[in-house]
Protein backbone atom coordinates (compact mmCIF):
# COMPACT_ATOMS: atom_id res chain seq x y z
CA UNK A 1 0.00 0.00 0.00
CA UNK A 2 2.75 2.17 0.79
CA UNK A 3 4.38 1.34 -2.18
CA UNK A 4 1.63 2.29 -4.49
CA UNK A 5 0.76 5.51 -2.67
CA UNK A 6 4.44 6.68 -3.04
CA UNK A 7 4.41 6.01 -7.16
CA UNK A 8 0.85 7.73 -7.28
CA UNK A 9 2.66 11.08 -5.47
CA UNK A 10 5.53 10.24 -7.34
CA UNK A 11 3.92 10.23 -10.37
CA UNK A 12 1.39 13.30 -10.00
CA UNK A 13 4.67 15.41 -8.87
CA UNK A 14 6.30 14.94 -12.57
CA UNK A 15 2.91 14.70 -14.77
CA UNK A 16 1.29 17.75 -12.71
CA UNK A 17 3.18 20.34 -14.60
CA UNK A 18 2.82 18.78 -17.70
CA UNK A 19 -1.02 18.89 -17.04
CA UNK A 20 -0.50 22.37 -16.42
CA UNK A 21 1.06 23.66 -19.02
CA UNK A 22 -2.03 23.45 -20.75
CA UNK A 23 -4.16 26.10 -18.22
CA UNK A 24 -3.43 29.54 -17.62
CA UNK A 25 -1.03 30.68 -14.67
CA UNK A 26 -3.53 33.28 -13.34
CA UNK A 27 -2.43 36.87 -13.26
CA UNK A 28 -3.72 40.01 -12.82
CA UNK A 29 -3.82 42.80 -15.67
CA UNK A 30 -1.28 44.99 -13.50
CA UNK A 31 1.23 41.99 -14.05
CA UNK A 32 0.78 41.63 -17.24
CA UNK A 33 0.94 45.97 -18.12
CA UNK A 34 4.36 45.94 -15.89
CA UNK A 35 6.96 47.70 -17.73
CA UNK A 36 10.99 48.31 -17.07
CA UNK A 37 12.38 51.86 -16.94
CA UNK A 38 12.74 52.08 -20.75
CA UNK A 39 9.19 51.44 -21.20
CA UNK A 40 9.29 47.63 -22.47
CA UNK A 41 7.19 44.70 -21.07
CA UNK A 42 8.63 42.92 -17.86
CA UNK A 43 6.27 40.38 -17.53
CA UNK A 44 8.70 36.72 -17.30
CA UNK A 45 5.97 34.87 -19.54
CA UNK A 46 6.73 37.54 -22.74
CA UNK A 47 9.75 35.13 -22.96
CA UNK A 48 8.25 31.91 -22.32
CA UNK A 49 5.11 29.74 -23.77
CA UNK A 50 3.21 29.68 -20.88
CA UNK A 51 -0.51 31.03 -21.30
CA UNK A 52 -1.27 33.64 -19.04
CA UNK A 53 -5.08 34.13 -17.48
CA UNK A 54 -6.55 37.59 -16.27
CA UNK A 55 -10.35 38.28 -15.76
CA UNK A 56 -12.51 41.75 -16.25
CA UNK A 57 -14.63 43.56 -18.20
CA UNK A 58 -14.93 43.78 -21.48
CA UNK A 59 -14.44 47.92 -22.82
CA UNK A 60 -15.84 47.74 -26.36
CA UNK A 61 -17.45 46.10 -29.48
CA UNK A 62 -14.67 44.65 -31.67
CA UNK A 63 -16.23 46.01 -34.78
CA UNK A 64 -16.50 49.45 -33.59
CA UNK A 65 -12.27 48.97 -33.04
CA UNK A 66 -10.66 47.47 -36.11
CA UNK A 67 -11.85 46.55 -39.45
CA UNK A 68 -12.64 42.06 -39.42
CA UNK A 69 -14.16 41.75 -42.74
CA UNK A 70 -11.99 39.05 -44.34
CA UNK A 71 -9.04 39.83 -46.69
CA UNK A 72 -6.47 36.90 -46.83
CA UNK A 73 -5.61 38.69 -50.05
CA UNK A 74 -4.03 41.85 -48.73
CA UNK A 75 -0.87 42.79 -50.36
CA UNK A 76 0.58 44.09 -46.70
CA UNK A 77 -0.58 43.91 -43.41
CA UNK A 78 -2.44 41.47 -41.28
CA UNK A 79 -5.26 42.30 -43.21
CA UNK A 80 -8.47 41.62 -41.27
CA UNK A 81 -8.19 42.57 -37.58
CA UNK A 82 -9.97 42.07 -34.29
CA UNK A 83 -9.68 43.72 -30.64
CA UNK A 84 -11.27 44.08 -27.53
CA UNK A 85 -10.16 45.86 -24.10
CA UNK A 86 -10.78 43.73 -20.90
CA UNK A 87 -10.00 46.17 -17.98
CA UNK A 88 -9.13 44.96 -14.35
CA UNK A 89 -11.70 45.00 -11.42
CA UNK A 90 -11.31 46.53 -7.90
CA UNK A 91 -7.47 47.03 -7.18
CA UNK A 92 -6.12 45.67 -10.31
CA UNK A 93 -5.92 48.95 -11.53
CA UNK A 94 -5.17 48.21 -15.84
CA UNK A 95 -6.61 46.81 -18.86
CA UNK A 96 -5.34 44.70 -21.72
CA UNK A 97 -5.97 44.35 -25.18
CA UNK A 98 -6.67 40.67 -27.33
CA UNK A 99 -6.06 41.29 -30.23
CA UNK A 100 -5.86 38.68 -33.64
CA UNK A 101 -5.13 39.48 -37.42
CA UNK A 102 -5.78 37.09 -40.60
CA UNK A 103 -2.57 37.38 -42.96
CA UNK A 104 0.39 36.96 -40.51
CA UNK A 105 2.37 35.71 -43.54
CA UNK A 106 2.76 39.38 -44.04
CA UNK A 107 4.19 40.25 -40.75
CA UNK A 108 7.83 40.45 -40.11
CA UNK A 109 8.31 37.13 -37.76
CA UNK A 110 4.56 35.88 -38.48
CA UNK A 111 3.34 32.74 -40.10
CA UNK A 112 0.67 31.61 -41.11
CA UNK A 113 -2.66 33.01 -42.86
CA UNK A 114 -6.42 32.29 -42.27
CA UNK A 115 -8.34 31.71 -45.16
CA UNK A 116 -11.80 33.89 -45.63
CA UNK A 117 -13.65 30.78 -44.19
CA UNK A 118 -11.56 30.26 -41.23
CA UNK A 119 -10.81 34.03 -40.28
CA UNK A 120 -15.04 33.89 -39.56
CA UNK A 121 -15.04 30.65 -37.95
CA UNK A 122 -11.87 32.19 -35.98
CA UNK A 123 -13.95 35.71 -35.43
CA UNK A 124 -16.89 33.21 -34.25
CA UNK A 125 -14.95 31.30 -32.02
CA UNK A 126 -13.82 34.73 -30.05
CA UNK A 127 -17.06 36.27 -29.96
CA UNK A 128 -18.57 33.34 -28.56
CA UNK A 129 -18.47 31.78 -25.15
CA UNK A 130 -17.63 28.15 -26.06
CA UNK A 131 -19.74 26.47 -23.07
CA UNK A 132 -22.88 27.97 -23.71
CA UNK A 133 -22.42 29.67 -27.42
CA UNK A 134 -23.40 33.45 -25.41
CA UNK A 135 -22.54 36.12 -27.87
CA UNK A 136 -20.10 38.87 -25.80
CA UNK A 137 -20.51 42.58 -25.35
CA UNK A 138 -19.50 45.42 -23.77
CA UNK A 139 -19.82 45.33 -19.47
CA UNK A 140 -19.41 41.49 -19.93
CA UNK A 141 -17.23 39.93 -17.20
CA UNK A 142 -15.02 37.06 -18.46
CA UNK A 143 -11.68 35.47 -18.49
CA UNK A 144 -9.07 35.36 -21.16
CA UNK A 145 -6.13 32.77 -21.74
CA UNK A 146 -3.55 32.96 -23.61
CA UNK A 147 -0.09 34.24 -24.91
CA UNK A 148 1.95 37.44 -24.07
CA UNK A 149 3.39 39.86 -27.02
CA UNK A 150 4.88 43.20 -26.11
CA UNK A 151 3.77 45.75 -29.06
CA UNK A 152 3.33 49.07 -29.11
CA UNK A 153 4.36 50.19 -25.85
CA UNK A 154 1.42 47.73 -23.70
CA UNK A 155 1.68 43.91 -23.34
CA UNK A 156 -0.86 42.15 -25.34
CA UNK A 157 -2.94 38.60 -25.49
CA UNK A 158 -3.06 37.16 -29.11
CA UNK A 159 -1.80 34.51 -30.67
CA UNK A 160 1.63 35.58 -31.14
CA UNK A 161 1.42 36.27 -34.94
CA UNK A 162 1.16 32.46 -35.97
CA UNK A 163 -2.15 30.51 -37.17
CA UNK A 164 -0.60 27.19 -35.41
CA UNK A 165 -3.65 25.97 -33.11
CA UNK A 166 -1.72 25.84 -29.88
CA UNK A 167 -1.12 29.39 -30.05
CA UNK A 168 -5.09 29.93 -29.66
CA UNK A 169 -6.55 32.32 -26.43
CA UNK A 170 -10.01 31.62 -25.27
CA UNK A 171 -12.12 33.97 -23.90
CA UNK A 172 -15.16 32.32 -21.10
CA UNK A 173 -17.88 34.36 -19.53
CA UNK A 174 -18.19 34.74 -16.00
CA UNK A 175 -21.09 36.88 -15.92
CA UNK A 176 -23.58 39.08 -18.74
CA UNK A 177 -24.04 42.35 -18.51
CA UNK A 178 -22.15 43.42 -15.26
CA UNK A 179 -22.42 46.99 -16.62
CA UNK A 180 -19.38 48.89 -18.03
CA UNK A 181 -16.80 49.89 -15.46
CA UNK A 182 -17.94 53.82 -13.82
CA UNK A 183 -15.16 55.68 -16.33
CA UNK A 184 -12.01 57.57 -14.27
CA UNK A 185 -11.90 61.44 -14.30
CA UNK A 186 -8.73 62.58 -14.88
CA UNK A 187 -7.57 65.97 -16.16
CA UNK A 188 -4.47 66.83 -18.72
CA UNK A 189 -2.22 67.84 -16.15
CA UNK A 190 -1.90 64.41 -15.09
CA UNK A 191 -1.12 63.09 -18.49
CA UNK A 192 1.13 66.29 -19.81
CA UNK A 193 4.38 67.64 -17.69
CA UNK A 194 4.51 71.87 -18.71
CA UNK A 195 6.46 71.26 -22.20
CA UNK A 196 2.85 69.54 -23.32
CA UNK A 197 5.40 65.77 -22.95
CA UNK A 198 3.96 62.78 -22.06
CA UNK A 199 4.50 61.60 -18.46
CA UNK A 200 6.20 58.47 -17.98
CA UNK A 201 6.32 56.68 -14.56
CA UNK A 202 7.76 52.99 -15.20
CA UNK A 203 6.38 52.54 -11.52
CA UNK A 204 2.54 53.81 -12.75
CA UNK A 205 1.84 55.37 -9.79
CA UNK A 206 1.17 58.27 -11.85
CA UNK A 207 1.51 59.39 -15.72
CA UNK A 208 -0.06 58.14 -18.54
CA UNK A 209 0.99 54.14 -17.57
CA UNK A 210 -1.48 54.19 -14.33
CA UNK A 211 -4.09 54.38 -16.87
CA UNK A 212 -3.65 52.50 -19.75
CA UNK A 213 -6.22 49.64 -20.94
CA UNK A 214 -8.69 51.56 -18.88
CA UNK A 215 -11.63 53.52 -19.48
CA UNK A 216 -11.40 57.00 -18.44
CA UNK A 217 -13.30 60.33 -18.87
CA UNK A 218 -11.47 63.88 -19.69
CA UNK A 219 -13.72 67.09 -19.12
CA UNK A 220 -14.30 70.97 -21.25
CA UNK A 221 -12.18 69.81 -24.09
CA UNK A 222 -12.58 71.10 -27.56
CA UNK A 223 -11.01 69.70 -30.74
CA UNK A 224 -7.63 71.53 -32.21
CA UNK A 225 -9.02 70.52 -35.83
CA UNK A 226 -12.76 69.26 -35.99
CA UNK A 227 -12.62 68.79 -39.72
CA UNK A 228 -10.66 65.34 -39.32
CA UNK A 229 -13.89 64.26 -38.01
CA UNK A 230 -14.32 60.77 -39.26
CA UNK A 231 -14.11 57.30 -39.39
CA UNK A 232 -10.98 55.79 -37.45
CA UNK A 233 -9.76 59.51 -37.99
CA UNK A 234 -6.75 60.94 -35.35
CA UNK A 235 -7.37 63.95 -33.61
CA UNK A 236 -6.13 66.29 -31.28
CA UNK A 237 -8.15 67.80 -28.42
CA UNK A 238 -6.80 70.52 -25.78
CA UNK A 239 -8.06 71.92 -22.40
CA UNK A 240 -6.77 75.73 -23.97
CA UNK A 241 -3.12 74.73 -22.32
CA UNK A 242 -2.37 71.32 -22.82
CA UNK A 243 -3.10 69.05 -26.32
CA UNK A 244 -3.73 65.05 -26.40
CA UNK A 245 -4.14 62.40 -29.04
CA UNK A 246 -7.83 61.53 -29.67
CA UNK A 247 -8.58 58.48 -32.00
CA UNK A 248 -12.14 57.64 -32.98
CA UNK A 249 -13.39 54.32 -33.53
CA UNK A 250 -15.74 52.78 -36.73
CA UNK A 251 -19.11 52.87 -34.85
CA UNK A 252 -22.07 54.00 -36.68
CA UNK A 253 -22.29 57.56 -35.06
CA UNK A 254 -19.06 58.58 -36.25
CA UNK A 255 -19.21 59.72 -39.79
CA UNK A 256 -19.21 62.50 -41.73
CA UNK A 257 -21.52 65.70 -40.84
CA UNK A 258 -22.33 63.50 -37.65
CA UNK A 259 -19.73 66.01 -34.84
CA UNK A 260 -22.60 68.46 -33.50
CA UNK A 261 -19.84 68.85 -30.38
CA UNK A 262 -19.28 72.36 -30.44
CA UNK A 263 -18.97 73.94 -27.39
CA UNK A 264 -16.74 72.29 -24.83
CA UNK A 265 -17.52 69.06 -24.21
CA UNK A 266 -16.33 65.82 -21.84
CA UNK A 267 -14.55 62.69 -23.54
CA UNK A 268 -15.12 59.33 -22.33
CA UNK A 269 -12.79 56.38 -23.88
CA UNK A 270 -10.32 53.72 -23.43
CA UNK A 271 -6.58 54.88 -22.45
CA UNK A 272 -4.66 53.35 -24.85
CA UNK A 273 -0.51 53.42 -26.49
CA UNK A 274 0.16 52.84 -30.14
CA UNK A 275 4.11 52.96 -31.67
CA UNK A 276 5.75 54.43 -28.60
CA UNK A 277 7.68 53.08 -25.27
CA UNK A 278 7.05 56.23 -22.89
CA UNK A 279 4.85 58.23 -25.67
CA UNK A 280 2.08 57.89 -28.32
CA UNK A 281 -0.59 57.79 -25.57
CA UNK A 282 -4.40 58.47 -26.90
CA UNK A 283 -8.05 58.16 -26.42
CA UNK A 284 -10.20 55.45 -28.04
CA UNK A 285 -13.72 56.97 -28.84
CA UNK A 286 -15.15 54.10 -30.53
CA UNK A 287 -18.62 55.02 -31.60
CA UNK A 288 -20.73 58.79 -30.88
CA UNK A 289 -24.30 58.23 -30.01
CA UNK A 290 -25.05 62.39 -30.89
CA UNK A 291 -25.66 63.63 -27.60
CA UNK A 292 -23.83 66.91 -28.39
CA UNK A 293 -22.21 66.81 -24.68
CA UNK A 294 -20.16 63.86 -24.12
CA UNK A 295 -18.31 62.29 -26.99
CA UNK A 296 -19.25 58.55 -26.24
CA UNK A 297 -21.38 56.20 -27.01
CA UNK A 298 -24.26 55.21 -24.27
CA UNK A 299 -25.38 52.26 -26.09
CA UNK A 300 -28.44 53.76 -27.30
CA UNK A 301 -29.47 56.42 -29.51
CA UNK A 302 -31.04 60.46 -28.58
CA UNK A 303 -34.08 59.25 -30.74
CA UNK A 304 -36.48 55.78 -30.73
CA UNK A 305 -38.03 56.44 -34.36
CA UNK A 306 -37.89 52.87 -36.37
CA UNK A 307 -35.79 53.19 -39.20
CA UNK A 308 -34.25 56.36 -37.65
CA UNK A 309 -30.59 54.48 -39.01
CA UNK A 310 -29.02 58.23 -39.03
CA UNK A 311 -30.28 58.88 -35.48
CA UNK A 312 -31.13 62.30 -36.29
CA UNK A 313 -34.66 62.19 -34.95
CA UNK A 314 -36.16 62.01 -38.47
CA UNK A 315 -36.50 58.92 -40.91
CA UNK A 316 -35.87 60.31 -44.34
CA UNK A 317 -34.22 59.83 -47.32
CA UNK A 318 -30.53 59.71 -45.71
CA UNK A 319 -32.02 56.85 -43.78
CA UNK A 320 -32.42 54.68 -46.86
CA UNK A 321 -29.48 55.84 -48.18
CA UNK A 322 -27.37 54.45 -45.00
CA UNK A 323 -29.86 51.16 -45.58
CA UNK A 324 -28.75 50.94 -49.26
CA UNK A 325 -25.13 51.19 -48.80
CA UNK A 326 -24.73 48.37 -46.43
CA UNK A 327 -27.61 46.40 -48.05
CA UNK A 328 -26.18 42.62 -47.74
CA UNK A 329 -23.73 43.14 -45.66
CA UNK A 330 -23.20 41.68 -42.76
CA UNK A 331 -20.82 41.32 -39.75
CA UNK A 332 -18.19 38.93 -39.51
CA UNK A 333 -18.44 36.55 -36.13
CA UNK A 334 -22.22 37.22 -36.44
CA UNK A 335 -22.94 34.26 -37.64
CA UNK A 336 -24.93 35.40 -40.20
CA UNK A 337 -22.22 36.18 -43.52
CA UNK A 338 -21.35 32.36 -44.12
CA UNK A 339 -18.02 30.94 -45.02
CA UNK A 340 -16.23 32.31 -48.36
CA UNK A 341 -13.24 30.87 -49.34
Amino acid sequence: MKVRTTIRIFAATWILPFILLDYGFSDTHWQIQAVYEDGYGKHPDLVTWNKVTVEGIVLNRPDFMLDATPNADAPFGPGAMWQIYVQGEAGDHAGTAVWIGQVYDNIPGGSGTYTNGQWLDEIYRINHDPCSGYEFAPGDRVRVTGLLTFYGGKTNINERHDTDQANDFTIELIEPGVGLPQPELITLDELKDANDDFIFDPNRDFGCEYYQGRLVRIKNVVFIDANSWGPDAEMLITDGQKTFPLKLGLGWGIRAGSNNLTEPFDVIGIFDQEDGLKDNYRMWVLNYDGNGKVLTDRAYGRYNLPGDVDRDGKVDMFDFAWMADSWLKCVPGSGACGATK
